[in-house]
């Protein structure tokens, strides 16, 4: 009759059964999972790391609009200042216009 020897290991993290049959020669070994506390750590760090991209992604979202304002600012002032410096040649102009209207001719 063949005679088996049972070995239980564990480190905390995964257990490992070891079974030896006399006769036959032949070991099985049956390494078990962990506690599933590895699992849930690198759940975390997943987690996290979306975290973190979604608020750079965000920012720099928001820094954009930022600097789409700042340049549609700048561009307002610029046009209103061509408004107001055609304004003023036009009343140049018309100024001129009626101050050579008045003149008398020499001749």
């Amino acid at each position: 009759m063949a005679t088996e020897r049972v070995t239980t290991r564990s480190d905390g993290a995964t257990t490992e059964r070891v079974v030896e049959r006399d006769g036959g020669g032949t070991t099985y070994v049956d390494r078990g999972g962990g506690s599933g506390l590895v699992s849930v750590i690198v759940g975390l760090a997943v987690l996290a790391l979306v975290a973190i991209i979604a608020f750079f992604l965000l920012n720099q979202n928001r820094n954009d609009a930022i600097r789409t304002n700042a340049v549609t600012s700048a561009a307002s002032t610029v046009a209103d200042s061509a408004a107001n410096a055609a304004q003023d040649v036009g009343n140049a102009a018309t100024t001129a216009a009626n101050n050579t209207a008045g003149a008398v001719d020499p001749k």
